[in-house]
């Protein structure tokens, strides 16, 4: 970590990038996934306020506010350890960006940028990633409720350009604890009776 003008800056990694056009958890989880194209591809292009090019949640209004997922890899590695499973696939529970060396809970609410390949794009943390019950499925049972509170991030594209695979760097207006990254989120408990 690097603090500079009340801004934290963190060496992270972007594992992957998930652009996918079209759901592939839908249903009933019996039937299996959808068939979709799925790439993880080595850049992604971000548009401000719509999302990822090419991905399912661009420019859908309903998304707007979340049409790009951050998932910390960490959180995947502890949960398969709990369920006592093999490593699984990152890509399998369809995040857009998978990093590693990064906390990402602290970042709800906030605007954060990623810096990658020359590139910088702004986000906005707006809420939890909350995990499908698909993940009992596509990962391994139980995996639904370990993920909870630590399924990602849900964020609004604040500016456009290109997030790369590779070395990173987050630039947060809060301190993270990246030793952090596995650990379930306790999430406020809602306010309806």
């Amino acid at each position: 970590m690097r603090e500079r003008l009340g801004t934290y800056r963190y060496d992270v990694e972007i594992l992957h990038l998930l652009v996918s056009p079209a759901h592939a958890y839908f249903g009933r989880a019996r039937d299996g996934a959808a068939d979709v194209p799925t790439t993880d591809a080595d850049q992604a292009e971000v548009v401000a306020g719509k999302g990822i090019v090419g991905d399912r949640f661009f420019g859908k209004a309903a998304h707007m506010d979340a049409a790009v997922t951050l998932f910390a890899v960490e959180s995947l590695e502890a949960i398969a350890a709990e369920l006592g499973a093999r490593p699984f696939d990152p890509l399998l529970t369809r995040r857009n960006v998978v990093l590693r060396g990064a906390q990402l809970a602290p970042l709800l609410g906030q605007d954060f940028t990623l810096e990658s390949g020359g590139s910088a794009v702004s986000l906005h943390g707006g809420r939890h990633a909350q995990p499908c019950a698909w993940m009992n499925e596509m990962l391994a049972p139980g995996a639904h409720p370990a993920m909870r509170g630590r399924g990602g991030i849900r964020c609004r594209a604040v500016s456009s350009g290109f997030l790369h695979r590779g070395p990173a760097v987050l630039v947060s207006p809060v301190p993270l604890h990246t030793d952090r990254a596995g650990e379930a989120t306790l999430l406020r408990p809602s306010r309806l009776p």
